[in-house]
């Protein structure tokens, strides 16, 4: 006859459920191991070592589930199971070396291509990858129509390339203290309407717009030519008439065009930038780094595979070697583009005509014996209130190239010029962006050139034209500027020039100035509420986001190093 016996019950008088620790059954090894929830969501935390052959690796990996060894999947490569840690995982590793160690090997099957691209022990350093990782497996990328991408919405691996992290423009230090983190979505609707600026100040010297270069083109280009010239591009605390102005009560917050512009087209930039806020007593200074992000043009910022720089070496690589950038790189390009803008503003002037405004250049000392370049700061207080019984006023530097002649007196801010020139380096490099030959596509169809860089280049051309309508600038001048040979970023020519006006232009940018106001309203609210101090607003390299740090006085300040040297005995000796 069947019978039933029941199994042992351990009591736990302690309460709770599950046996107490007194009579827990001894042959249970894992008795103080402590539960750990995972869920098959969960990755893992410790990677198998696929060289190791000994039972125990293999277990490690399928401990989890009951296998006794890695999965394996499409072409026979091993990969790690689906599930692991959990939130309180007391099982989870953690690698403590570098991740730039590893190299990421496709997971799929495909062809090689041809040329040796599938070569032994062959690496592509710009995408990271290692595309011989497996002796005599077919480890290729899909090479068919379209790139490597693959059906199914699926990254290809140029997108990984893309995804590349990039280093901010200032390290942040553990001492700082975030105060606010705004992303872009929220400054893009952000509005406020300013009425028309009050002059000031105008400084400077300015010549004449050289009509000759609007009659340039691909069949009758000119050279590019080096102007000796000085200009200035002082930053806000460090200009002498904004120190002037600001022990008058002029305004409340006080910034250059170059900064400000940066700000109001904030949700159009991907590069990383930083600006330098000081707040003593009632009123705020923006102002830039030495050698920052401000004193350099940027190329392709918003092209969808921007130009790159090459990899750092492997710091755990102790004979990795540097790259070596090339003439097309991110920082290569941006120092070119530099040196063709300010060369093409000092050569598209003529010098035989000349306005002086109503004071001198204020940065042109009595020592100096180099001649200016054409220039003139024009000093303008915009009213940002928003209340009647409220004062929120900014004073802004801004700076035009030339005056177009024959079309009023420069001194009332008739017929002002700004000039700023367009770069092509090689249309088949990568971060070309597309874009087309401008040799050939200039004359016959400058619509789509255009069209290529306001989508290439739409942070930096809407920096330009906000500067240009800050200004009060009646004309904003283009130049499409080339290299003399692709291969050879030392010599260059002058192609075309192009003519706008610049609120024709913000409109065809689709750039709002009510929005970029709004957002410099918002930004100066922020730091109105602070206390005196120094402060840093920062774009995160990576990340449509900006964020506000407290930071020391003695931030970004390069002290001098003192004459006198300090002894061993701690005195003083000469």
């Amino acid at each position: 006859m069947a019978s039933f016996e029941l199994p042992p019950i351990n009591d736990n008088p302690d309460g709770g459920w599950g046996p107490s620790s007194s009579n827990f059954p001894a042959q249970f090894k894992f008795k103080d191991i402590p539960y750990a929830p995972y869920s098959k969501s969960d990755k893992l935390g410790r990677f198998a070592d696929w060289n190791d052959t000994s039972s125990d690796n293999r277990q490690a990996t399928g401990v989890a589930s009951g296998q006794t060894g890695p999965r394996t999947g499409r072409g026979g490569r091993q990969q790690p199971a689906a599930f692991g840690s959990g939130t309180a995982n007391a099982f989870a590793y953690f690698h403590v070396e570098d991740e730039s160690s590893f190299s990421v090997v496709a997971n799929t099957a495909g062809t090689a291509r041809r040329g040796g691209a599938m070569s032994r022990g062959k690496t592509n350093m710009r995408g990271g990858f290692n595309r011989n990782m497996q002796r005599g497996a077919r480890t290729g990328f899909n090479a068919g129509r379209g790139g490597g991408g693959q059906r199914g919405g699926r990254r290809g691996w140029r997108d990984w390339d893309k995804g590349r992290a990039r280093e901010g423009s200032v390290i942040i230090s553990p001492e700082w203290a975030m105060l606010e983190e705004i992303e872009f979505i929220r400054l893009s609707k952000l509005r406020l309407d300013v009425d028309t600026p009050d002059d000031v100040e105008n400084c400077g010297r300015l010549f004449a717009y050289d009509k000759s270069y609007d009659r340039i083109n691909t069949k009758n280009e000119k050279p590019l030519q080096l102007v000796d010239r000085i200009k200035y591009n002082t930053t806000t605390s460090d200009d002498p008439v904004i120190q002037q102005l600001a022990s008058q009560d002029a305004a409340e917050v006080y910034t250059t065009d170059v900064i400000l512009s940066v700000l109001m087209t904030a949700p159009r930039s991907v590069y990383p930038w930083d600006i330098v806020i000081v707040r003593e007593g009632n009123k705020l200074y923006f102002d830039k780094r030495d050698g920052g992000p401000f004193d350099t043009v940027t190329v392709n910022e918003n092209a969808a595979d921007p130009p790159q720089d090459p990899q750092p070496p492997n710091p755990n690589d102790k004979n990795a070697v540097p790259e070596v950038p090339s003439m097309n790189s991110a920082t290569s390009l941006s120092l070119e583009a530099t040196y063709i803008n300010q060369n093409f503003a000092f050569q598209a002037v003529a010098e035989n005509q000349a306005v002086e405004l109503d004071k001198p250049n204020p940065f042109y000392g009595p020592d100096e014996t180099e001649p200016l370049a054409s220039c003139g700061y024009r000093y303008r207080v915009y009213d940002m209130s928003v209340k009647e019984d409220e004062d929120m006023r900014i004073c802004v530097r801004t700076e035009v190239d030339a005056f177009m002649p024959g079309t009023g007196n420069p001194k009332d801010g008739q017929g002002l010029v700004t000039i700023r020139a367009l770069n092509e380096f090689d249309p088949r490099a990568q971060g070309a962006g597309g874009a087309p030959d401008w040799r050939s596509k200039l004359d016959s169809q400058r619509g789509a050139v255009v069209a290529t860089e306001m989508k290439n280049n739409s942070c930096k051309l809407a920096k330009w034209t906000v500067q240009s309508v800050l200004a009060g600038a009646d004309t904003m001048k283009i130049g499409y500027i080339s290299r003399a040979n692709p291969r050879d970023n030392t010599r260059h020519v002058i192609l075309s020039t192009a003519s706008m006006r610049p609120a024709d232009f913000a409109a065809q940018l689709n750039v709002s100035l009510a929005n970029g106001w709004g957002i410099v309203r918002t930004v100066t609210d922020l730091c109105m509420k602070q206390p005196e101090g120094k402060y840093v607003l920062v774009k995160d390299p990576n990340k449509p986001v900006i964020r506000l740090y407290a930071v020391p006085m003695n931030a970004f300040t390069v002290e001098e190093e003192d004459d006198v040297e300090v002894g061993l005995d701690g005195e003083g000796s000469e």
